[in-house]
């Protein structure tokens, strides 16, 4: 899930980084059709928020269960786009305190094995952060409620 989540990051700076295709006809508005640019936005949304299903446990303890439901309605409302900078601002605050807490390699002597495997994990966690930060500069893209919201 984390490799997936890593292919929305990539995803997403790459949907910033194609233009715009031009108009066959200079001046005349379009009907809504969608470029693949906002499509690519929206596959690298879902992406990004994959890898938080990896961080889903199923214990009884309240703090288990409040941290599943708040972490499972930030990761919906990036999924489809509502509300999202504050979504995935709230996700990249989050994400970053339980990747501290979990994954600190520096904690464990370098020449055990775990070292290796808690640092691989923490920094594809930063590069998860990542994205969620370029969703958090660049918005959600044109597939999304809030873009939805500017038409009504």
């Amino acid at each position: 899930m984390r490799n997936l989540a890593l292919g929305g990051g990539l995803l997403l700076l790459l949907a910033e980084s194609r233009g715009e295709g031009k108009s066959m006809f200079a001046g005349v508005p379009s009907m809504g059709e969608h470029s693949p640019k906002q499509y690519m936005q929206l596959g690298g949304r879902v992406l990004l928020v994959l890898m938080f299903m990896t961080l889903l446990h199923f214990d009884p303890s309240f703090i288990s269960i409040l941290q599943n439901l708040v972490g499972t309605a930030l990761i919906v409302l990036v999924a489809i786009g509502f509300k999202t900078k504050l979504a995935a601002l709230t996700l990249v605050l989050w994400l970053f305190a339980v990747n501290v807490y979990f994954n600190a390699f520096w904690m464990v002597p370098t020449y055990k094995p775990m070292h290796d495997f808690l640092k691989y994990d923490f920094f594809q966690t930063m590069s998860v952060i990542g994205g969620l930060l370029l969703i958090v500069a660049l918005g959600p893209g044109g597939v999304s409620m809030d873009e939805k919201k500017k038409l009504w």
